[in-house]
């Protein structure tokens, strides 16, 4: 063997598994009591809880957008990742307006491919639907790609019509694929954002103000039932959803036996609107905006219940230069590029204040960050699940470790984070990617570009 993980106790959606693990060509190959196999590295485990290894679902990675680009390139984004336990992105690509999909994608390639320590896969923003895009959705499925990204919001930037959502659904969902959709009300918002300006009313907290939670329920509403017109084969999830009353719109079409799904984000489960009350508030715009006491409850409840589909960090990362748009005073909110830090901290954020808290399962915490995330995205069986012939991909987090998150700590591209002083307890120490240790004792050592891709195929949910 080349690897053997020696008293491990691995959790799974069905439970937590006390057992040795050997690993071959990047492989788990058996798993055991008490297994006597020799191996070129043995890692004693005796005390740590093991995790498959996350499957972020949701970063933004070298994304251009309002006239910037992502401070995180894909190698320090995946550092980060990895840091975390992240051992597989699924990262949007970002094709320009009139341009080809296939082209977009062989750019994302060429700029992942030479950077990554995670592995990583694919999504596609889609941002019209012309004759063109439509014709390259089968192939670009065909590569891997099976999960479409479209928005009902960022009018004159990515924002599609309903006319636009329903044809490119029935496309994607004739291939196989998924849809995910940006739901919040576009119209409406460009509206709000007129009115306040025009006051005067120019702080990051005004962002909020700008996209209300009634304007996330009503896309949400709107979009499911294009999608329930086209019929139960649709595949849709809301992507970073904010508000309970969203995650109820797609319960209530799964009870009727509809494949629609909600992904949050750790930011929604522990921030509120104060956060852009605060000086530095420019740091915490990002969209949806962080809700009310009342929502993040809401949001808890419903993870922990198993409505909730998948938990991604939607790692979306700018400079605080950036944020302020290079000047000495913070531009009007609405000029802020939207987007804040979270792949490395999914992990520590959920455990402590979910898991530890009562809140959630460690069984519900992997199906979430994981095991749900793989099937929903098709890279299920490879990833997301401890199972004999799946990539030995681990999280093994020590869950008495004490961490005061700070920037110091962590491994992106930037100086700061939203959870700079929060302390949490249970901290991430190690992590396997394909049977390769790539990050442990707070040192990545995963090289740049070990990472590799890895195509969607067979979304299962």
């Amino acid at each position: 063997m080349d690897l053997l993980l020696r008293n491990a106790k691995v959790f799974t959606p069905a439970g937590p598994v006390e057992c040795d693990v050997a690993v071959k060509d990047g492989k788990v190959t058996k798993v055991a009591g008490d297994l006597q196999e020799q191996a070129s590295k043995v890692i004693d485990l005796t005390g740590k809880y093991v995790f498959p290894g996350l499957v972020d679902g949701h970063t933004h990675m070298e994304f251009p957008f309002m006239g910037t680009v992502t401070a995180d390139d894909f190698f320090h984004g995946t550092r980060a990742a990895v840091a975390g336990g992240v051992t597989t992105i699924v990262d949007f690509i970002t094709p320009p307006k009139g341009s080809s999909l296939l082209e977009a994608y062989k750019t994302w390639r060429s700029n992942a491919d030479p950077k990554v320590i995670s592995d990583y896969g694919l999504h596609m923003i889609v941002r019209e639907a012309t004759p063109a895009t439509l014709e390259e959705i089968p192939t670009l499925i065909g590569q891997g790609v099976v999960s479409f990204k479209l928005f009902m919001a960022y009018k004159g930037e990515l924002m599609l019509t309903d006319g636009e959502i329903y044809r490119l659904t029935k496309k994607i969902s004739e291939n196989g694929g998924v849809v995910g959709v940006h739901a919040e009300n576009g119209e409406v918002i460009d509206e709000l954002v007129g009115e306040y300006l025009r006051q005067g009313k120019v702080e990051p907290v005004y962002h909020s103000y700008t996209r209300p939670e009634e304007l996330e329920v009503e896309a949400t509403n709107r979009v499911a039932t294009i999608g329930s017109v086209l019929g139960k084969g649709v595949k849709m999830y809301i992507v970073h959803t904010s508000t309970g009353e969203s995650v109820d719109v797609m319960s209530s079409y799964r009870r009727k036996g509809y494949k629609f799904f909600n992904e949050t984000t750790p930011h929604y489960l522990v921030l509120n609107v104060d956060a852009l009350r605060r000086p530095d508030g420019h740091r915490f715009v990002c969209s949806p905006p962080y809700r009310s006491d009342e929502q993040r409850t809401k949001l808890w409840h419903r993870l922990g219940s198993g409505e909730i589909f998948t938990v991604g960090s939607d790692h979306c990362v700018y400079s605080d230069q950036q944020k302020r748009r290079f000047k000495d005073t913070v531009p009007p909110f609405n000029e802020i590029p939207n987007g804040v830090p979270g792949t490395e901290t999914i992990l520590p954020i959920l455990f402590h204040f979910g898991v530890r808290k009562g809140l959630i399962s460690p069984e519900t915490m992997v199906a979430v960050t994981s095991y749900n995330s793989a099937r929903l995205y098709g890279l299920f069986p490879r990833k997301g699940t401890f199972s004999i012939g799946s990539d030995a991909d681990f999280a093994v987090l020590d869950p008495n470790l004490t961490v005061k998150i700070t920037p110091d700590v962590l491994h992106s591209n930037i100086d700061y984070t939203i959870y700079d002083g929060v302390t949490v307890t249970g901290w991430n120490v190690m992590t396997i990617r394909r049977g390769e240790v790539v990050f442990q004792e707070g040192q990545v050592i995963g090289s740049k570009g070990s990472g590799s891709y890895v195509p969607g195929s067979n979304p299962t949910v």
